[in-house]
């Protein structure tokens, strides 16, 4: 059996263990408190390992440095958020943490308390120490939810000044409704390729349906489809045809295109110009985003007045 879930909290336990627990060494002082390397490490594990994966040299090097620095920041904001709740000796009461790990041997371990344990065992974790780490995300929650609130109607003045200022990211993109016929030119270098296609062409103007033609002759991928590559936007072919396809008129069909190995020939059956969405149907989403944006300014200012009057020194 596996557990993501799970597996994803023994992550955030090992961030979270105890200083003193960690023979390592120390990446930030918060107040009384250590940061320290390890944790740095178990928190941006995946995310470095996919940086070292991805990039070489200098690149990797200030990525990496990026993401350690973000780590520790937001570690030491995580430290000054504990330290606030225990200063002003608020509680969380022991039934919310039982039922939390209630619920996870529930939807994690099938309702098998032993397995959870012997997990935790196999981990080299105490369920006290999981317990702890529960208590924690619990009072960086309810700390959040307490100390950054926001005015839950965003007015409507401010909805339609970014959907003004933001029109282009409501642009719906221009689409047609896009038929192929490719053929690939003779390996020896001879021209009868090219005179089979101009046959081709000659007959779709003659009135020959283009789709019997593709299913017929075409090299392409979508030949059994008749050529039909369904509705497309300006990325979907290289930059070359597409700058053919889309400066046809719906019916039209291409000019002979000699592209590489192959010939082609573009049928536009439809068109979809692009319009901007109206405020109407972009409103929601506007309002959500203004909510969040609200909601992290807050949160921003909270943080920073209890850095503000914290001892913080980093390494």
């Amino acid at each position: 059996m596996k557990y993501p879930l799970f597996a994803l909290a023994l992550a955030v336990l090992t961030t979270c263990a105890p200083a003193q627990e960690v023979l390592d060494g120390i990446a930030a002082v918060v107040n009384d408190e250590v940061i320290t390397f390890s944790q740095v490490r178990e928190l941006i594990g995946p995310a470095e390992a996919q940086v070292r994966k991805d990039l070489r040299g200098v690149e990797m090097s200030e990525k990496i440095k990026e993401i350690r620095l973000k780590a520790i920041n937001d570690l030491i904001d995580r430290q000054l958020i504990l330290q606030e709740f225990n200063k002003n000796k608020f509680q969380i009461p022991e039934h919310y943490i039982e039922e939390q790990v209630q619920r996870i041997v529930r939807e994690e371990f099938g309702g098998d308390r032993s397995a959870f344990v012997r997990t935790l065992q196999a981990q080299g974790y105490s369920i006290e120490k999981f317990r702890q780490v529960e208590r924690e995300k619990m009072i960086v929650q309810a700390m959040r939810s307490q100390n950054v609130k926001t005015d839950s109607i965003i007015p409507e003045t401010r909805i339609q000044e970014y959907y003004q200022k933001n029109r282009d990211d409501y642009a719906e993109e221009d689409l047609i409704k896009l038929r192929m016929i490719a053929i690939r030119k003779a390996e020896n270098g001879s021209d009868i390729r090219r005179g089979m296609i101009e046959e081709i062409r000659q007959k779709v103007t003659e009135g020959a349906e283009f789709q019997d033609l593709a299913r017929m002759y075409s090299d392409d991928s979508t030949q059994d489809l008749g050529g039909d590559w369904g509705w497309i936007n300006r990325r979907t072919l290289n930059e070359s045809l597409s700058k053919i396809a889309f400066g046809l008129k719906v019916g039209q069909v291409s000019p002979i295109i000699e592209l590489g190995n192959s010939y082609y020939l573009l049928l536009v059956e439809a068109r979809k110009n692009g319009a901007v969405k109206p405020l109407a149907s972009v409103h929601d989403e506007i309002q959500s985003k203004l909510t969040q944006e609200a909601r992290q300014k807050k949160g921003d200012e909270w943080i920073a007045k209890l850095r503000k009057k914290a001892f913080i020194k980093t390494f």
